[in-house]
Formats: structure tokens, sequence, C-alpha cells
């Protein structure tokens, strides 16, 4: 039997407890809570085992017993701080339902900014993610996509919305250091660099105006965008399906 990988056994719990010394007053999973509570109090980088011993009122050694290191930690994070997915209507379509979890996911990203800063250092393995790729994958179930295309589709929803919550919390983390970068004095400047002989398409966009406002940040502008700009990604899918149908309608005769 192939032994499982250390990181699947502990997102599952499956790892031998300790069995040496005084009796457990804690767990892996109280251990796991008070540092997502620092992280969203304090951010990620506020995190360490120190921080969080202290959050628990218990010394950084008494923390070893039950996370090994601090990149366990964090792993243990990404998974616990997930909730569950939302449940898809018995009546909804492919597109309703990737949109329904897309959406879902974005909140959950949103209680908590610090996570898109988390290192990703393999596939999804922990119970809560798996249960958010198994429903994605079912949203597509009935397409005529096999396996493999429905996987591509679901990793390349997960790169999007995972980026854009990136992007959100460093933008967010720009406005409030220096709101007049995001300003009037933007579009001046690149009236002055941008040369329409090697750049003239972004000249074109910088003489129509476009970044002429007086703010380039608006936090319900960019619940818009991202909803137009998944809207365009599954429009994308929805042509490949329409292609891949008209295949398989040809194999068939």
């Amino acid at each position: 039997m192939t032994e499982m990988p250390a990181d699947i056994a502990l997102l599952w719990g499956l790892r031998e407890a300790p069995r040496r010394g005084r009796r457990p007053t804690l767990t892996a999973a109280d251990v796991t809570r008070a540092a997502i509570a620092v992280a969203d109090a304090e951010g990620l980088a506020a995190v360490s085992m120190a921080r969080v011993a202290a959050e628990l009122g218990n010394s950084t050694m008494a923390l070893y017993r039950y996370v090994k290191s601090k990149d366990e930690l964090l792993t243990l994070m990404s998974d616990a701080a997930l909730d569950d997915p939302p449940e898809l209507p018995a009546d909804g379509d492919w597109r309703s339902g990737i949109t329904l979890l897309a959406l879902g996911m974005l909140d959950v990203l949103r209680r908590h900014p610090w996570y898109v800063q988390l290192p990703v250092s393999g596939p999804p393995a922990g119970p809560r993610n798996l249960q958010w790729f198994d429903r994605l994958l079912t949203a597509l179930a009935d397409t005529p996509l096999d396996e493999g295309e429905q996987v591509g589709v679901v990793m390349g929803l997960l790169t999007f919305v995972h980026g854009e919550m990136r992007l959100r919390t460093e933008l967010a983390a720009g406005y409030r250091d220096n709101p007049e970068s995001f300003g009037r004095a933007y579009a001046a400047a690149l009236r002055q660099v941008v040369d329409p002989r090697s750049m003239p398409a972004l000249r074109r966009v910088v003489d129509a105006g476009v970044f002429d406002l007086d703010t380039l940040y608006d936090e319900p502008d960019l619940d818009a965008e991202f909803k137009a700009t998944l809207d365009r990604y599954l429009d994308g899918v929805a042509a490949h399906l329409e292609r891949r149908g008209q295949s398989m309608g040809g194999n068939s005769r």
C-alpha cells in the first residue's frame, strides 16, 4: 500500500498523535483556529508559533506537540479558513452553478484577505478544498466535457478568482498608503511617458480619457468588473462546449 503523503495525512487528521508526555489539552484544530483569528485581525505576517501560542495562552513549545512547524500551520489554515461550498440548485445549468460557486469563493476570500498570500505548494488536498473542487466539477458533470477538460476549466477558474482577490488586496493596501497615486495625476503622468510610436494601443487608451478619473480605485466597481470578467471567461467555456458538442454530434453520425 502506498504511503499517504504527509500533507494529506496532516490535513485529514490522519497523522498519529503523540503518545508520550502529558495528556494533550489542545488539538491541531484549536491551534489552526487561533492562527486564523490572528491572521484575520493582524494579517498573515503576524502569524508565528509564538503569536499563536500567546493567543491560546500557552507556551510556544506546547504548540509543537500538535503542529510541527509554521509551514504545517499555514497548510492547515489553507483548508480550515474555507467555508463549505454552497449547494447547487437542482434546476440550474452549468453556468449558473459555476457563477454561484465563483461568487461564493470570492466572498470567502474577502473575509480572509490574507488567504491569497499563502504559499501554494501542490494541488488541492484538504477536505474543504476538495469539497469546493468536487462541487465545481459537479456543476460541469452534465456537459460534453470529459473529466480532464472539466478539471482544466475548474483550475482556470480557481486561478482567476484567487488572482482577482490578490489584486484587490494589494490594490486596497496601495490605496490606503497613497490614494493620490490612483487619482488624475496618474493619467497626467502617462501622457508624458507613453510614446504613441512604441506603445500606440496604450496611448490611444490614455488619449481616450479612460484614466481621467478622480480615483481609479472603487470597491463597488471591482465587484462589477469581477462579474463582467467572469462572464467573459464563461463565454469562452460556453463556446468550447458548443464546439465540443458539435464534434461529438458529428462523430455519432
